[in-house]
């Protein structure tokens, strides 16, 4: 069950009431945020008309992809990070191999690969903000790192 909560005094965002702590799953809130790891979930189609995260939401999220900064550019929230490799050559086939998930995904980053480093921007264009997607491709990207030497 899941109530509003707002009188004074309380939370003000929906709490999630479970009876039975056996079910607890079975509600897809609990479920999409206690069982599932963002790098497994797939992107949604935006439109101009899609909904921001909510602050409340990024401290949800933000937990799965730690090493990420919030940053603002030209008034536009992103999520960003800088990945170092060995050299160039690493460096480079991150980028390609972050560039076919993109285009797998649909939702596609600003990519900086330089020597040795590469930095990873991530923000929906559509609604000139954060969406649940970043949050999922950052989590894909750290996904991606984690198969290259350091």
């Amino acid at each position: 069950m899941v109530q509003d909560v707002h009188p004074k005094g309380q939370l003000p965002f929906k709490i999630i009431q479970i009876r039975n702590v056996y079910n607890i799953f079975d509600n897809p809130i609990a479920k999409q945020q206690f069982m599932e790891p963002l790098a497994t979930e797939r992107c949604a189609a935006c439109s101009p008309n899609s909904a921001r995260v909510t602050a409340y939401e990024i401290v949800q999220l933000k937990p799965q992809i730690p090493d990420w900064n919030l940053i603002e550019k030209n008034g536009i929230p992103k999520i960003e990070r800088t990945y170092e490799f060995p050299d160039f050559k690493s460096a480079i086939a991150f980028t390609n191999s972050v560039g076919e998930a993109a285009e797998t995904e649909g939702h596609h980053p600003a990519l900086l690969t330089e020597w040795g480093k590469v930095t990873v921007t991530w923000w929906t264009h559509e609604i000139s903000g954060l969406h649940r997607n970043d949050f999922i491709m950052a989590a894909k990207t750290d996904a991606i790192a984690n198969q290259f030497p350091k």
